[in-house]
């Protein structure tokens, strides 16, 4: 087989023509664009070409597959990938080793979705995003507050619109102030910020509720109570095709839901959870699942159990019930079915 790997670069990208029968390899360096790995695909013809994962990974993986070329994924957090005792490291050693470990099967694949699916997560953590620079602006204007001496309500109570245009009277233009009162400058530039902000997460969540009500999978999942649009669409994003998990144990890892685990011989401890895939899903989980925690017998039923009355295991409960919920939002979306309340929580 003829494997081509690639250390992929910004602006440059090595390539390794590998030969897994003799072990025989050449290097070639190109530029990082479609056009140069069109001509080096079709010029090299390889059976595979393997990269690794990181933002080039999608359009290079779209390049590979309109030439009808197998393409894999590695993921590179796994701890035989470090090059930590090795003293010398350069891009055609990385592009080697990627081949040579192609060759024996010893990686750990990547699913990498079609360009569509792709940019669908990609508007789904932008909101992420966006919320998160809204939540920053928030947190300075209470700062500005406080060092102002000025009370301000607690929670969502301090930016309902009523309590955002008492904030904007205190505020002036900044290049009207004086230096006593610099911080009604510093006020005004920050709630102009907020209300862009604002506006820019309303246009987010405008599109990403229209794509939601067009896509049956997510119209399914909402059928799950304490399932809502932001959660059910990262869902159905994440997991994309449902076959890709043969059992519901393979969903749990592959979202970073399960705890760590050193094992050697009567020896079996485990830590905390691995924390791999998607940050954004495992944190809307772990959000919903508090808060279904209210109104779901079957969240509050798995949660009791785990946690054996120690306040201790609150977050272990909290973990094992967000993973439930995965679970079942898998089962849902593999089978076309609904959810069923009287489903055992098992």
């Amino acid at each position: 087989m003829k494997i081509l790997a690639l250390d992929l670069g910004n602006f440059n990208s090595v390539a390794c023509d590998y030969e897994t029968q003799s072990s025989r390899h050449e290097f070639e360096t190109i530029v990082s664009s479609k056009e140069g790995l069109r001509e080096l695909l079709l010029k090299r013809r390889p059976d595979r070409v393997v990269i690794e994962i990181c933002p080039l990974a999608g359009w290079v993986c779209d390049v590979t597959r309109g030439l009808r070329i197998e393409i894999q994924v590695a993921s590179t957090n796994e701890d035989a990938w470090r090059w930590r005792h090795v003293k010398r490291k350069s891009d055609r050693r990385d592009s080697l080793k990627l081949g040579h470990r192609s060759a024996l099967g010893d990686l750990k694949l990547v699913h990498v979705p079609e360009r569509e699916l792709r940019q669908w997560r990609a508007l789904i953590n932008y909101r992420r995003q966006v919320v998160q620079r809204r939540t920053k602006i928030k947190n300075h204007l209470r700062a500005l507050l406080v060092r102002e001496n000025l009370g301000w309500p607690r929670g969502k109570s301090g930016w309902t619109q009523e309590a955002v245009n008492k904030l904007a009277q205190w505020a002036l233009p900044l290049n009207q102030v004086g230096a006593d009162d610099l911080w009604r400058g510093e006020l005004g530039v920050e709630l102009e910020a907020l209300k862009a902000t604002t506006d820019l997460l309303r246009q987010v969540e405008k599109k990403l509720d229209q794509m939601g009500k067009a896509n049956e999978r997510v119209q399914l999942l909402q059928s799950a109570a304490g399932v809502g649009p932001r959660l059910s669409e990262a869902i159905a994003a994440v997991i994309d095709d449902p076959a890709r998990f043969k059992t519901g144990k393979d969903v749990g890892p592959y979202v970073g839901l399960v705890p760590k685990q050193w094992q050697s011989g009567e020896t079996n401890r485990l830590g905390h959870i691995t924390r791999h895939g998607s940050r954004l899903l495992r944190a809307l989980l772990i959000e919903a699942s508090w808060a279904g925690l209210r109104y779901n017998p079957w969240m509050r039923e798995i949660y009791q159990r785990v946690k054996r009355g120690s306040q201790a295991r609150r977050k272990i409960a909290i973990i094992a019930v967000a993973r439930r919920l995965l679970i079942r939002c898998w089962a849902m979306l593999r089978d076309g079915a609904r959810w069923r309340e009287s489903a055992p929580a098992t």
